[in-house]
């Protein structure tokens, strides 16, 4: 084959790779393991080149770790429950289960071309009833431990899809796939005790050496520490029941520039009030459909309605604060209640000169005059001295902090408190597909776990989608069920778990994905941790969060051994695929299919100017994609796979061109042509000095390949390869040592485009599969220059190069380079009036 034909070569190595079950992992403990996983994708139905990524470095881990000898899992799943399939389901009249399997499968028909490494055998998708009933034991089995609990909670509603949203899905206080604005609603709900583990979520981040720093420092702030102090004002003009109002802050020292105090639209004092004032109901529900998101509340315009009650200052009785109800103020944080200090916060501040409020300044810069020291339109956060503060004049603000905590202490006002932003996790969702949660309200038992023999509990097929709503409250024959307690009728509970439970746990059932119980201490114990996690950076905050969780309820439930309460050892966060985008003359998105390339510059099918737009993530609303497909029939798998890994360091976006493929397309056809030349030459002897030195390179590129690939830097490794094809190519070596080189470039390529290695392998005698061989190994002695070339210069022109010994003296160095053919007619006979040689760099010959 003089032309390498991927369309043939790649289907025959993955059938002869499934054929030997080749990546089928097993327990075995005499090797050690190595359990490399990307994060599972959603089944959308088509695949796109962020996922060519990401699975691609996986793979090029995965085959690495197993060539020097770990015995490797690299499993795929389905992260298949979720609101797509219910609104294909209205869109298509589909069954959100036969549209999300059908889905499965296309996407695994377009995965397995690319030739990855994966045991196909643990295969699995959340919306397998085997999947959610072991999640459902789980549930039970931490409900039983305390872990999670039921209660009434404001949630974002949204009114269109009918289902609690995240304040994540929540999008200019609109629903982020309806659109309809969202409102804030009190549901009974089911909560996992998250917030129980802030302190030991937050203290484990900085043993997370592996994983970059961007994600710990985010992790960090989402679980948000902070030390403050709570007190008590006393109320006047309040209902019966709020004499007081319980508040708290983070900032003591400027108790003494508050102006106003506040509460948050959810607060039961607002609540209280609303009931007998209109105008306070309509403004509270006004405020409920906010979105609350931190950026939201920073953003949006400050409101507040004057509630009439003022609260006492607790160190000067005469001193009144109006309380406001305001929406900025959220109640899941601290109390639901502030005290403003417009001076020294933004928000606040706002909110002063909106109302036409009372700013002091309470801390002074040190560079600033305090008797003329004001606050403009920006508040003051920066350090510096108490000032209009009485006994906390002159102080610094940590001083002050500390003297006013002590202070209200000693008069039973309150006390110093931490808090944290992490609020407990809300899984129950109102909607069909989901993992139903197993328990049922029974009227004589209250709220009762299924047996566990009578999991799963399985969603009922026979459901439909034409009123809004979760289905699953109209299905009678499903909900009815007898009560596991007392044998009486109950009902089922309608509500189906967050999805993000359905992922905070598929990492540990991959160790054992058969299994009766949701795993097995054995397989648990030899596979976890996972030691290489791949995935995009807008997974860091909650699906990382949430899995850290879950291992540790895992492991307090029995599921995971005590090493695994971190399951994932090192993190990696790829950067994105991107692609140019294109504009015609009406300003619609154009693909890249769609124009032509004309005197420099693009035009559309019908030849008007096209314009072109920066680099950017493909997607398809911006119609910059680029199909997988597409690439790997024109192309072959390894050519995408090559590019993938080639073009920038991974952890950067990567910009997708047609050049830029075509290219890697060529390098991969001439190292092809390279092993077709080398088993036609003759079998005569090349010079030994050639052959050392094609020796040489090779364990240069064994070296240079492996620290690429261990430090996660796979495109210094392809750029080392690219090197290593031209020494090949250029090399007057003899056959066998050529043969030798090039089956070596097949065991060094093997992990990024295994297809060609795998022929290369083949065509030049390797023993086996590739796949199986062991990596090559570095001799440290061919590390060793034992010769450099020198350029030579006379009088400041590159004239010739020579090779010397590493060791040559300046003497030395210096007759060679007078003997040189270029220096010999330069000097035409006469004698340089100067050399100057700077060993082992450059020699300059001056005539």
């Amino acid at each position: 084959m003089s032309r390498y034909n991927a369309r043939v070569t790649e289907p025959k190595w993955q059938a002869e790779w499934e054929k030997g079950a080749v990546f089928n992992a097993q327990v075995d403990h005499n090797r050690e393991k190595y359990y490399v996983l990307e994060m599972f994708p959603y089944p959308s139905g088509r695949i796109h080149m962020g996922h060519v990524r990401n699975y691609t470095m996986g793979d090029v881990v995965a085959r690495y770790k197993s060539a020097v000898g770990f015995n490797v899992l690299h499993p795929m799943g389905w992260d298949a429950f979720g609101m797509p399939a219910e609104n294909a389901a209205m869109e298509k009249n589909i069954h959100p289960g036969d549209w999300t399997y059908l889905n499965i499968a296309d996407m695994r028909d377009q995965l397995k071309p690319m030739g990855l490494s994966i045991d196909w055998s643990r295969e699995l998708a959340t919306c397998d009833p085997e999947y959610y009933g072991q999640q459902q034991a789980m549930f039970i089995d931490m409900l039983d431990k305390g872990l999670v609990y039921r209660k009434n909670a404001v949630v974002n509603w949204d009114p269109v899809d009918m289902t609690v949203l995240a304040n994540e899905q929540v999008e200019n206080g609109r629903g982020w796939r309806s659109g309809a604005l969202v409102e804030r609603k009190e549901l009974t709900q089911w909560f996992f005790k998250i917030s129980d583990y802030s302190e030991e979520l937050l203290g484990a981040i900085d043993n997370l050496k592996d994983w970059p720093e961007k994600v710990r420092l985010m992790q960090k702030n989402w679980i948000g520490k902070s030390t403050g102090m709570q007190f008590r004002f006393k109320t006047t003009g309040a209902p019966a029941g709020f004499e007081e109002l319980d508040v708290y802050t983070t900032r003591p020292d400027t108790l003494f520039g508050a102006s106003f105090a506040a509460i948050s639209a959810d607060h039961p004092l607002a609540k209280a009030l609303e009931a007998d004032y209109e105008n306070i109901a309509a403004f509270n529900a006004e405020c409920r459909q906010m979105d609350t998101t931190e950026e939201a509340l920073e953003t949006a315009e400050k409101k507040g309605y004057d509630t009439g009650i003022t609260v006492t200052h607790p160190f000067n009785p005469s001193w009144e604060l109006p309380v406001y109800i305001a929406n900025f103020i959220l109640m899941g944080y601290g109390t639901g209640a502030i005290f403003g200090c417009p001076a020294h916060d933004q928000r606040d501040l706002d909110f002063a000169r909106k109302y036409d409020l009372v700013v002091t300044p309470v801390v002074c810069p040190d560079d600033q005059d305090p008797d003329t020291f004001t606050i403009g339109k920006d508040a003051y956060l920066g350090t510096g001295k108490l000032i209009n503060s009485r006994f906390l004049d002159g102080m610094t603000i940590e001083e002050a902090k500390t003297e006013v905590i002590n202070r209200i202490t000693v008069a039973g006002m309150g006390e110093a408190t931490t808090q944290y932003r992490l609020r407990d996790w809300g899984v129950s969702r109102q909607r069909y597909w989901g993992c139903p949660i197993p328990v049922v309200h029974c009227e004589k038992c209250g709220v009762v776990p299924e047996k566990k023999e009578n999991l799963p509990i399985e969603l009922p097929k026979d459901v439909t989608f034409e009123k809004p709503g979760n289905p699953l409250d109209r299905h009678d024959a499903w909900r009815n069920c007898e009560c596991p307690s007392c044998g009486g009728a109950a009902l089922r509970e309608t509500d189906t778990m967050d999805t993000f439970v359905d992922s905070s746990w598929y990492y540990a059932r991959f160790t054992s994905p058969r299994a009766n119980t949701p795993t097995v201490a054995e397989d648990a114990a030899y596979w976890m941790n996972v030691d290489q996690y791949i995935g995009g950076i807008e997974h860091a905050i909650l699906h990382l969060l949430y899995s850290r969780f879950f291992a540790r309820a895992m492991n307090i439930t029995g599921h995971l051994p005590d090493k695994a309460v971190e399951p994932f050892n090192a993190l990696f966060t790829q950067g994105m695929v991107c692609h140019e985008t294109y504009k015609n003359v009406d300003g619609k998105w154009l693909t890249p299919d769609e124009i032509k390339p004309v005197d420099g510059g693009y035009v559309d099918d019908a030849g008007r100017p096209v314009t072109v737009g920066p680099s950017i993530k493909m997607s398809k609303s911006k119609k910059n994609v680029v199909d997988p497909e597409d690439i790997i029939d024109q192309y072959g798998a390894d050519t995408a796979r090559w590019f993938v890994m080639s073009d920038s360091p991974p952890e950067r976006d990567v910009e997708w061109t047609a050049s830029g493929a075509e290219a890697a397309w060529k390098h991969l056809q001439r190292v092809w042509r390279l092993t077709d030349e080398i088993t036609q030459m003759d079998d005569g002897a090349g010079s030994a000095g050639d052959a050392l030195a094609l020796q040489k390179a090779t364990h240069r590129a064994i070296d240079d390949v492996t620290n690429g690939v261990e430090g996660f830097a796979f495109n210094k490794s392809v750029a080392a390869l690219y090197q290593f094809t031209n020494v090949v190519a250029k090399s007057k070596a003899d056959k066998a040592t050529k043969t030798a080189s090039m089956l070596t470039m097949a065991q060094l390529m093997q992990p990024m485009t295994p297809h060609l290695a795998e022929e290369i392998w083949a065509t030049l005698g390797g023993a086996g599969l590739v796949t199986q061989a062991s990596w090559p190994a570095v001799d440290p002695e061919m590390l060793v220059d034992d010769t450099v070339t020198m350029p030579i210069q006379v009088n400041g022109k590159r004239r010739a190069e020579i090779v010397v010994s590493a060791t040559a003296s300046k003497e030395e160095i210096e007759k060679l380079a007078l003997a040189s053919d270029a220096v010999v007619k330069a000097l035409d006979g006469a004698t340089p009036k100067k050399m100057i040689v700077v060993p082992g760099r450059i020699i300059n010959v001056v005539i």
